[in-house]
């Protein structure tokens, strides 16, 4: 197909700890934003000033998760009520899902989200869990 495309409307972005998002654990952006859509990847639970995943467990874990997304979407001016689409995956998924789910209703003040939940056979750091959302106005 010969047609023409215009230019890619893509932006990615990356933030720093000051910002209060953790350092990435791989070569990848923290979000694209195109148009009013922002994909943010996943988030780990990890200490935004030293990098190290937070001790705990789901629930502590999860915590620190939402602080980070809320830290990248912080950034567009956009929060959790925000998310058009949530992705969960879950390192112990029929262990932790209820522990999860409980913790993960009070993320939004709004109606929630869609959402999809895995189970995975492991995280990167060690972590139980990593969270994914894409937001938009």
């Amino acid at each position: 197909m010969n047609e023409s495309r215009p230019a890619s409307r893509k932006e990615t972005f990356v933030f720093a700890a000051s910002d209060g998002v953790p350092p990435q654990v791989g070569p990848f952006a923290h979000a694209t934003r195109l148009g009013d859509l922002v994909f943010l990847t996943g988030q780990m639970p990890t200490d935004p000033a030293t990098g190290e995943l937070v001790g705990g467990g789901i629930v502590e874990q999860a915590e620190q998760v939402r602080a980070n997304l809320a830290a990248v979407l912080a950034g567009f001016d956009l929060t959790l009520d925000d998310a058009l689409q949530v992705r969960v995956y879950l390192r112990h998924f029929d262990e932790h899902f209820e522990a999860f789910n409980e913790r993960y209703r009070t993320w939004f003040a709004g109606p929630l989200p869609a959402r999809t939940t895995i189970g995975v056979t492991g995280l990167a750091v060690g972590a139980l869990v990593e969270v994914d959302v894409t937001a938009g106005r």
